[in-house]
């Protein structure tokens, strides 16, 4: 491994189009599992100048039944998708929560889906798809996660908390950072670079109002990273000049085109499944969850100081295909004795796509939280966020040490 090195990652607000569209699919889901913890959800979203259309199949006891919506099924949706584009604070005239035109064109469930997933009288439930999925955890920030992802986040977790308290009245809902720090060994060393783009209030793109946002994104910045990193930082703010036109209005917007804002910031390998839109069933999200969960476990229990976990489903098949565990050679026990320790774990019930959602409690309506900022490195509190718990480490330490 390089002893020197830089590396770059990068995060998006609630109000980047991409991030609408994920906020509204999981608005969705919650909905959905609100009404029925066993509904089945996959929800797209494209959002853009105006729009915003839904697609998808789903199945969920007293609003969508035998091809026939419930009465005020449709209202109600309608209602929990623009009540989200109003959370966010869109109230633009290229797009407003009261004004947009929707579309819903969810559907029933494939029944052919059904039958793999679906558990029967001689069969466990299946997993809702197939695919690969990581996990990831390494001790670089108190959140267990990589520093360049974290301040990112931070850093525009800030300027949203800002924006909607109207300490910073000049910011729109749109923004995008990235931070790029450089390595020297495993650990952070200094900021080279900061990135941040933000949807702004008309006139804040010359003179002294543009001087006053620059000034603020500053602030924020020298308050999310710590000085001793700031020593040698360039700074690149809103570098293409002028940014009122942004959201959806600015680009399109889909549901699950962020998967890397979303995980590890590019720090890990991805599967390429998105999260958002998706029931527990689908493993592209549960077993997402509980590779985390298993990999901040392992940090936090001093196994290692970085650790990546992989899963593999077939769809319609309960047991894992395969589980693979690497500390990077910064483990305390080998890699091997580890995925043992968690394949005996009998709380963990072979990591059947039932068992991650009855461990981890999944199916609850607790997604629309996880659809911007990221879903890991975020606090566990009461039903959300379950897969950051860490409540595992004694466990692993217990197993391994027989």
């Amino acid at each position: 491994m390089r002893s020197t090195y830089l590396f770059t990652s990068e995060s998006v607000s609630e109000g980047h189009p991409d991030k609408v569209a994920d906020q509204i699919s999981d608005s969705i889901v919650d909905l959905f599992l609100s009404k029925d913890p066993e509904a089945r959800i996959a929800c797209e979203t494209l959002c853009t100048t105006q729009l915003v259309v839904l697609a998808g199949e789903i199945r969920c006891k007293g609003v969508f039944e035998n091809g026939e919506w419930a009465p005020g099924a449709k209202e109600e949706i309608e209602r929990v998708v623009r009540q989200t584009v109003k959370d966010i604070g869109y109230e633009q005239d290229g797009f407003h929560w009261e004004k947009f035109e929707f579309i819903n064109r969810l559907h029933g469930q494939s029944a052919h889906i059904a039958q793999g997933v679906d558990a029967g009288h001689n069969k466990d439930e299946g997993a809702g798809d197939q695919g690969i999925m990581f996990g990831y955890a390494t001790d670089e920030t108190p959140d267990l996660m990589p520093a360049t992802l974290y301040y990112s986040h931070k850093i525009l977790q800030r300027m949203a908390a800002d924006r909607h308290s109207g300490a910073a009245p000049f910011l729109e809902p749109d923004a995008k950072s990235q931070v790029t720090l450089r390595y020297e060994g495993s650990l952070p060393v200094a900021a080279t670079a900061v990135v941040v783009s933000t949807q702004h209030a008309p006139g804040y793109d010359e003179g002294d109002k543009e001087a006053e946002l620059h000034a603020y994104v500053k602030r924020v910045v020298a308050e999310v990273i710590p000085p001793v990193l700031l020593r040698e930082t360039e700074y690149h703010i809103n570098p293409t000049g002028s940014f009122e036109i942004g959201g959806p209005d600015g680009d399109a917007g889909l549901t699950g085109r962020k998967i890397i804002v979303d995980t590890y910031g590019g720090a890990a390998p991805h599967g390429g499944g998105a999260f958002s839109g998706k029931d527990p069933t689908k493993v592209d999200r549960s077993a997402a969850y509980i590779s985390r969960y298993l990999a901040k476990n392992i940090v936090a229990a001093g196994l290692a100081t970085r650790c990546t976990i992989q899963l593999a489903y077939a769809i319609g098949v309960s047991k894992p295909l395969s589980l693979y565990v690497d500390t990077h050679e910064t483990g305390t026990v080998g890699d091997d004795a580890i995925e043992q320790a968690i394949l005996g774990l009998e709380k963990l019930g072979g990591l059947t796509p039932r068992a991650i959602r009855t461990h981890l409690g999944l199916n609850k309506p607790i997604y629309r939280p996880s659809a911007a900022y990221g879903h890991f490195g975020r606090k566990a509190e009461g039903d959300l966020f379950p897969w950051e718990r860490l409540d595992l480490v004694e466990d692993l330490k217990a197993a391994l040490s027989q």
